[in-house]
């Protein structure tokens, strides 16, 4: 039995809102969107680059989005701008569109992203949010690794001052060798000085590291010094005179329509942007949900209504694709932002930067934002990811790594493709093995179905809902599933769970029938059951996981039944939840009353 505890009560805490009532928090908004502006500027111009698109580019994607977002909402504190993760999509897709030719491809880029966009906005409509817990979490967690390796690879040439001939991951990396004895020195110092600085930095454990990140405080050294080295301009970020007149950039819509060749090309680029875009998206939203300090919960929906906006417009002026970013949104939260005004102010200080200091800007040494950007690579794909996810589950090891090694070898739609159906057929193996050992508790009558029908019923029965029957038993709701928990068929489950009356004492949700409940569900159900824990409702508790084999030690780890617990177990089960409550309830009666002062005579307490 598993039962989360509250941590805190978050009812005492008076949630500060968007819109115009958020503005009475200028004084933390402010604050908070001039440190972001700091981050923001490093790492809009490095993902510019590192995307195969001007420099200006980036900064325009993080205006776009600062002065969007506190009229669009979906979230609280979360600030947007163009994605780490989406630059090596874009970089592949740009040279791809324009032959090799970036200047050329990019227009049509531009094109792909706005319609990416207008994708994105018709399945907030359809309420499409929904679809992304469907995702494997070690998918999810091999894309973002993969991601994390492409950045790395991709940023080779700029932190080595070196040309490189190839463009994909393994190329790059088949050359590497063979250009570190053309690399330049000088930019080769000055990118590895960055990037041990932001290793050493972020090891540290100062106060003002908090408040002024390693990347920052990295890149205005490194800029210092690029300054004294005299480095060549080819070196170096370069913002042109007249930002904005340059930063316009037309989407080229009439050749996306014109012309044939390239549209299994675009059609392919925008599934990725909207996938990719879209999963971490909500991942990221939902992320910088649980370290909020007030609690606050994103709107799913919302958040991609917000994405195709964005998207749409920063695309309309030249900018890149938008997204939540972590490393801003935590910035932000340790600020003391409180309100998405925080993306409007570090907006206007972009600006200001953009107009003001362009000249400051372009002495930014192109290997200092390589160090940025591979030391952002380092964390999506570093060993403690590897070890966590093997740690889960040798099963969740596997599509893991299937998953970075087909995106590293061909391009990211088909990793997570290749990730998915992995996961399908490890679910697959696993029910199998749960219901041969079950028998005669199996789902399946093995006297007359034939094999062949059987593995089809098993494979259906992951998008099938798992949930038998469910109800009110007294004053308790009891959820019973039956088939197979996993994250194919979580939408019947979330479902299930949002039917569940508000007047109910206490909510079971009874596994011990089922053959399998794979990492995602898992985790989802026990995540579920610790937010309930902190609003208004009845309690929520899971049975029957206790039951199952686990082959880790983690508590969100996979489980499968090799010994179902039978009806009168079961039902002893809930008789003896039923007394412990009670004798539970009338413990914490009793000490409630010895901390009651007695009368005596007189009226005085003793």
């Amino acid at each position: 039995m598993i039962q989360i505890v509250p941590k805190t009560n978050d009812a005492e805490l008076e949630k500060p809102q968007n819109g115009l009532a958020g503005l009475k928090h200028w004084r933390h908004d402010v604050v908070a969107g001039l440190l972001v502006s700091l981050i923001s500027l490093p790492f809009s111009l490095g993902i510019a680059v590192a995307s195969g698109a001007p420099p200006v580019a980036g900064l325009v994607s993080a205006i776009i989005a600062g002065l969007l977002f506190p009229f669009l909402g979906g979230a609280y504190v979360t600030i947007s701008g163009p994605a780490a993760g989406l630059a090596p999509v874009l970089l592949a897709s740009v040279t791809a569109l324009g032959a090799g030719n970036l200047e050329k491809g990019y227009p049509l880029l531009l094109a792909v992203i706005c319609v990416a966009g207008a994708v994105q906005l018709v399945l907030s409509y359809f309420r499409a949010a929904r679809f992304s817990a469907i995702f494997p979490s070690s998918v999810v967690e091999g894309m973002l690794c993969a991601i994390g390796l492409l950045i790395i690879g991709k940023q080779l040439p700029n932190f080595l001052g070196a040309h490189f001939h190839e463009h994909d991951f393994v190329g790059i990396v088949r050359e590497a060798p063979g250009q570190i004895i053309h690399m330049t020195p000088a930019v080769f110092a000055i990118g590895l000085f960055s990037l041990v600085l932001i290793f050493a930095l972020s090891s540290a454990r100062s106060k003002w590291l908090k408040l002024i990140p390693p990347q920052v405080v990295a890149v205005v050294i490194a800029t210092a010094i690029g300054w004294f080295a005299g480095l060549d301009k080819s070196f170096l970020i370069h913002i042109p005179d007249r930002p904005l007149e340059h930063a316009f950039v037309i989407p080229d819509f009439s050749r996306i329509i014109n012309d044939p060749s390239i549209w299994f090309l675009a059609t392919t680029t925008i599934i990725t942007l909207v996938l990719i875009d879209g999963v971490e998206s909500l991942a990221t939203a939902m992320a910088i949900d649980k370290i909020d300090p007030f609690r606050r919960k994103s709107e799913p929906n919302r958040v991609l209504f917000a994405m195709g906006i964005s998207n749409m417009a920063s695309s309309i002026v030249g900018g890149l694709t938008i997204i939540p970013g972590g490393v801003k949104s935590k910035a932000c939260i340790v600020a003391g932002g409180r309100t998405l005004w925080a993306n409007f102010y570090n907006a206007i200080f972009l600006l200001i930067f953009m107009f003001a200091a362009k000249d400051l800007i372009n002495y930014i040494p192109l290997s200092a934002l390589a160090a940025v950007l591979i030391f952002t690579g380092y964390k999506l794909c570093e060993p403690r990811i590897w070890r966590h996810v093997a740690h889960i589950g040798p099963e969740q090891l596997f599509v893991f790594a299937t998953t970075v090694v087909v995106t590293l070898t061909t391009d990211l739609l088909w990793g997570i493709i290749a990730g998915v159906a992995v996961k399908l057929v490890v679910n697959q193996w696993f029910i199998w093995l749960a219901e041969t050992a079950i028998g005669q508790h199996s789902t399946f009558d093995p006297p007359t179905v034939t094999p062949l029908k059987r593995e089809i019923l098993r494979f259906v029965s992951m998008f099938r809902n798992p949930v038998g029957r469910s109800g009110m038993r007294g004053n308790n709701y009891h959820i019973c599933f039956t088939g197979p928990v996993v994250c194919f068929n979580n939408l019947h489950v979330q479902n299930e769970l949002r039917k569940i009356p508000t007047h109910a004492a206490r909510v079971y949700l009874d596994l011990s029938r089922i053959p399998f409940i794979d990492h995602t569900t898992c985790e989802f159900l026990q995540s579920y059951v610790e937010d309930r824990e902190r609003a208004p409702g009845p309690r929520i508790e899971i049975i029957g996981l206790d039951h199952m084999f686990r082959p880790s030690s983690v508590a969100t780890c996979m489980r499968i039944s090799f010994t179902p617990v039978a009806v009168d177990d079961y039902e002893d089960l809930i008789t003896d939840l039923a007394v412990n409550e009670t004798e539970r309830s009338q413990e914490e009666g009793n000490r409630l009353s010895a901390l009651v002062p007695q009368a005596i005579p007189g009226g005085r307490p003793e």
